[in-house]
């Protein structure tokens, strides 16, 4: 399995042809599950290279990774459902995690909007179907991920580690990138309940250039006047900017809850685990960094996983 001392070898030969393809790599971003490719790239490369930084990255909704180094050795982390479903390994392994706590620099942890906002950077610029755990090191150096500021002008390496996704999902996850990315958006507007009312709503739509993907109005639950009806829209827009006009336009017409959230909209994971073990979502450095490289017994190890 991903823990055995030679499968950690051999993923260590991907810090060596990543050093070898492209010596000047400042950061690598690699994503993390069970900790074994961590451990073995992190391993080669900072033998080979101290000064390149080794940043793992784990789904926010399994961080073993993190948890171990918060406990000092490996323990289970709260794990709920993650779109990084490849990396929702409870327990880290503990040969990995020996090797990987004093190699890897950083531990950072994504989002779920964030791994979906990646995949669907994959899908449209680089045509490459990736699976969430795969795409968790991109989604942390996005704009709004948490290495995203720090890394701008360095040369990074970011694994793209794993394309097994099921075409239902996929489905699932373009939808929730375009809702990261505001391409897909929904409101509530209150508009008249006399004929052409909504057609009115409608023309202003489409006027700005949105797309209705979904529309539903109920009478029902709304508590102002009678001869008015809630109108819910699902709309696609070109992006934040164009969402951001329509609204403008629409709030000169209409009453309208732009983007409503429910309760449970507002649960959030990194909630529960900051409770659990006291840490933080941005940072959490792995204990003292780094230990310094050795390279005879460090080169024998990755020369075995080489190798074999």
């Amino acid at each position: 399995g991903y823990d055995d001392p030679e499968i950690v070898a051999g993923a260590g030969t991907m810090g060596l042809e990543i050093l070898e393809q492209l010596p000047e790599t400042e950061y690598v971003v690699i994503p993390c599950g069970g900790a074994g490719l961590l451990a073995g790239a992190a391993l080669a490369m900072k033998t080979l290279k101290p000064t390149c930084r080794v940043i793992g990255v784990e789904p926010v909704r399994c961080p073993s990774f993190l948890a171990a180094l918060e406990a000092g050795e490996p323990v289970a982390a709260p794990t709920t459902p993650t779109l990084a479903d490849g990396l929702a390994v409870p327990t880290v392994g503990g040969n990995a995690f020996l090797v990987a706590r004093e190699y890897t620099d950083e531990v950072e942890l994504v989002g779920e909007h964030e791994i979906a906002l990646a995949m669907l950077r994959l899908i449209e610029s680089e045509k490459l179907v990736v699976e969430g755990g795969g795409a968790t090191g991109l989604a942390a150096i996005l704009p709004g991920g948490p290495l995203h500021k720090e890394v701008q002008g360095k040369k990074v390496v970011v694994p793209l580690c794993g394309g097994n996704i099921d075409t239902t999902v996929l489905g699932r996850v373009i939808d929730r990138g375009l809702a990261a990315d505001e391409r897909l958006v929904r409101f509530v507007a209150q508009v008249s309940d006399q004929p052409g009312g909504i057609a009115g709503l409608t023309k202003i739509l489409a006027d700005e250039g949105g797309s209705i993907k979904d529309i539903y109005h109920e009478r029902a639950w709304l508590q102002t006047s009678i001869s008015n009806v809630q109108a819910k829209v699902i709309l696609e827009t070109t992006g934040k900017e164009h969402a951001t006009r329509i609204k403008e336009k629409l709030e000169e017409n209409y009453a309208i809850c732009w983007q409503p959230r429910t309760e449970l909209d507002n649960i959030d994971p990194v909630d529960f685990y900051s409770h659990e073990v006291g840490t933080s979502r941005t940072k959490a450095a792995a204990t003292s960094g780094p230990a310094a490289p050795q390279p005879s017994s460090s080169a024998s190890e990755t020369g075995g996983g080489t190798g074999g």
